[in-house]
C-alpha cells in the first residue's frame, strides 16, 4: 500500500495574495499554491490512501478552515485521512481540536510552530500535546525551515520536539520535510526516539541535499523511520516517486559518492505508515 502523508487541501479564499507571492521563493519561480478537490483529487490518483490538512497560520497568510478537510474527506473516506489544522497561538485552539475530533471526523493534527508564530514548547501548546496524545493523534509538524519572511527561524528547529517526545512518550510525531536545514538533528532524533518519524516531502527538488539526507539516514540505520509523502501541492507523487528513485540511481551509477541501497525507494514508498502512526 502507497501513502502519502503529506498533502494539502484549501480553498482560494484561505491563502492571502502576500502569501502566494512569496511561494516563488520556493524555487525561484512563480508556483501556484491552489489546490481544488478536482485538483487533489487527480494528485492523489496513484497512492492508496493520503493524508490531507491545511494550515493555520494567519502571520503568513495560511487561513484554512478545518470543515473544508472534513467536507473533502467525506467524498471518499476510505482512501483520505483528514488532519486538523490547529494553532495554539489562537484562542480557542483545545476547544477547535475537539470540534475536529468530535464532530468533524478528522484522525490527526498539523502544527507548524514556524508558520503561526509560537515557540513548540510555548505553554499554550502542552495541552494540545497531552490531549492529541491520550486520544492517540499524531501529530505532523513543520519543524524546518520556510519561505515566508514573517516566519521565525527560531522556531523551526527540530530538536525542539524532543522535550515534547520525552513528555509524551506515546504521541506519535513527524517531522515534515526531515527537518531540513537541520536534517543531521532530525535523524538523530527520530533514531533515538521511538514514535519520532520523519517524511521526504518536498525534497527531490534538491538533490545532493536530499542525497546526504538518505545517506546520513542509512548510516544512522534511521531509514526504517522515513516516511512518503509529498507536500502537494508543492510537489507532484509522480516527480516525487521520479526524483527519489534518480537520487538512488545517481548514487550507484553517476556520482562518485558511497551509494543509496538499490532497494530503498520502495522501502519508503510502501512503508506501512498507517500502522506507524496507528492509523490503521
Amino acid at each position: 500500500m502507497i501513502v502519502d502523508c503529506h498533502t494539502h487541501l484549501w480553498l482560494p479564499h484561505e491563502l492571502t495574495d502576500e502569501l502566494a507571492i512569496e511561494a516563488g521563493l520556493i524555487r525561484g519561480e512563480p508556483l501556484d499554491l491552489s489546490v481544488t478537490p478536482e485538483q487533489h483529487r487527480a494528485a492523489t490518483a496513484g497512492v492508496d490512501k493520503a493524508i490531507v490538512f491545511g494550515l493555520r497560520a494567519p502571520l503568513v497568510g495560511f487561513l484554512s478552515e478545518n470543515d473544508t478537510v472534513a467536507d473533502y474527506v467525506k467524498t471518499d473516506p476510505a482512501k483520505y485521512i483528514g488532519f486538523a489544522a490547529i494553532n495554539p497561538a489562537e484562542a480557542g485552539a483545545l476547544d477547535e481540536l475537539e470540534r475536529a475530533v468530535a464532530d468533524l471526523g478528522l484522525r490527526g493534527l498539523k502544527m507548524t510552530p514556524i508558520y503561526s508564530g509560537y515557540h513548540p514548547h510555548d505553554e499554550r501548546a502542552w495541552p494540545i500535546y497531552a490531549r492529541a496524545e491520550k486520544l492517540g493523534l499524531p501529530i505532523l509538524f513543520h519543524q524546518g525551515t520556510t519561505f515566508p519572511r514573517k516566519a521565525p527561524l527560531k522556531y523551526a528547529h527540530p530538536e525542539q520536539l524532543e522535550d515534547i517526545a520525552l513528555r509524551h512518550p506515546d504521541l506519535k510525531m513527524i517531522i515534515a520535510h526531515m527537518g531540513h536545514p537541520w536534517e543531521n538533528e532530525a535523524i538523530a532524533l527520530i533514531r533515538k526516539q521511538p514514535n519520532v518519524f520523519a517524511d521526504i516531502s518536498a525534497l527531490y527538488y534538491r538533490p545532493w541535499q536530499f542525497y546526504n539526507m538518505l545517506r546520513l539516514a542509512y548510516e544512522y540505520g534511521a531509514t526504517g523511520k522515513l516516511l512518503f509523502g509529498t507536500d502537494y501541492p508543492i510537489a507532484t507523487f509522480e516527480d516525487t516517486v521520479a526524483g527519489l528513485r534518480e537520487v538512488v540511481r545517481c548514487s550507484r551509477e553517476q556520482w562518485q559518492v558511497p551509494e543509496l541501497p538499490a532497494e530503498l525507494p520502495d522501502e519508503i514508498l510502501y512503508r506501512d505508515t498507517l500502522g506507524l502512526l496507528g492509523l490503521d
